[in-house]
């Protein structure tokens, strides 16, 4: 699903007050990282992530491998953080209307 650029900044402005809840360390992105970061985007639709200094991957690159992953859809970069975005299939969630 691609989002589009009014999608990105309704999104945005959605993940701007999220803490991270996804932590990429020294481990990089193995099985456990995925299967956290599909349950978080099952609850959620919306995580914000966070890739630490130990970390061999860059921000960009951790990322698109983690979206790719996950089959979802990043929505920001910035620094050391990124924001990922999938909609959910669960029903007892408030999901996230896009414009």
């Amino acid at each position: 699903m691609a989002l589009t650029g009014r999608q990105i900044r309704q999104l945005r402005s959605l993940a701007h007050h999220l803490n991270p809840v996804i932590i990429i360390g020294k481990a990089d992105i193995n099985d456990g990282t995925v299967e956290q970061t599909n349950e978080s985007l099952e609850a959620h639709e919306l995580i914000k992530c966070s890739v630490l200094d130990t970390s061999s991957l860059e921000v960009r690159e951790a990322a698109n491998e983690l979206a790719a992953r996950c089959h979802a859809e990043v929505v920001q970069v910035i620094g050391r953080k990124f924001s990922l975005y999938r909609a959910t299939s669960r029903t007892d969630v408030k999901r996230i209307e896009l414009v």
